[in-house]
């Protein structure tokens, strides 16, 4: 087995087991540690397959982590990178969430697309129009994010990617597609916990539209020689500034025109 075969095997057991298991890592050891983004990915996809053992269902798409500014600062890395959405983390808006599965239950309100067609990895990139061609609609949600390392913040680009770039959960609100008439970028969003507004922002904070995040995922997938599918979903990354929920809390995230996703922490 090669060197870096063997750190994707054993870091990758070593996270799935933690979120199994509920318990909290500082680091991963530093002989198991990935070095490099291929590396990364490689944990991410063994963590993912052994969830999906684990609990059950499939893969439904991705969600894009850090494409705004604000969260970039919070986490210290310069750029987006992505995970995988899971069906059994996948609900329908409103829905009912156990809080203590999480550690942080940090709540981002995100704009998510689902794919109409494939977009099959190509020689070279492809542009913004072309990957906002192959959407069929854009639905409103709301992405829990939690983490496996103690400090999350200061753990590194590499090892979030590893642990499936910190997804949780994902809550989604009702497919939208009548969108194109719609500035996502100019689109106010608040979120609201127990009927009072907690946070505000707009499409404008992810990467200057949601779209520029979807174009970002469909030529990051490219270049790792995978491609968007017809039927997938994509969360494109916070819009506002996170909210740390508590058990009890009652989240609604809005999206103006593009509707609404709602959960409670129970």
């Amino acid at each position: 087995m090669r060197y870096h075969d063997s750190v994707i095997e054993s870091g990758a057991r070593l996270l799935s087991q933690a979120r199994i298991q509920h318990v909290r890592l500082a680091r991963l050891p530093e002989p198991v540690r990935p070095r490099t983004t291929d590396e990364a990915y490689g944990c991410q996809a063994d963590v993912v397959r052994q969830l999906v053992d684990h609990y059950g269902g499939h893969v439904i798409g991705y969600k894009i982590a850090c494409t705004n500014t604000i969260a970039q600062r919070q986490l210290n890395v310069d750029g987006p990178f992505s995970g995988n959405l899971m069906s059994a983390f996948c609900f329908d808006s409103p829905a009912g969430v156990t809080a203590n599965q999480f550690f942080m239950r940090v709540v981002e309100a995100e704009f998510g697309f689902r794919m109409a067609r494939d977009l099959p990895p190509v020689s070279g990139t492809r542009d913004r129009d072309e990957v906002a061609a192959a959407v069929e609609g854009v639905i409103p949600g709301i992405e829990i994010v939690d983490s496996r390392f103690d400090d999350w913040t200061t753990i590194g680009a590499l090892s979030l990617i590893a642990d499936n770039a910190c997804n949780a959960a994902w809550v989604k609100g009702a497919l939208l597609k009548d969108w194109r008439g719609i500035d996502l970028a100019a689109q106010a969003v608040r979120v609201t916990v127990n009927g009072k507004v907690a946070r505000e922002g707009s499409g404008s904070a992810v990467l200057g539209h949601p779209l520029n995040a979807l174009e970002w995922l469909a030529n990051s997938l490219n270049l790792r020689g995978a491609g968007l599918q017809a039927g997938q979903y994509i969360t494109t990354g916070v819009t506002t500034e996170v909210y740390m929920a508590e058990r009890g809390d009652r989240i609604t995230a809005e999206f103006g025109a593009v509707g609404t996703a709602e959960l409670i922490f129970e």
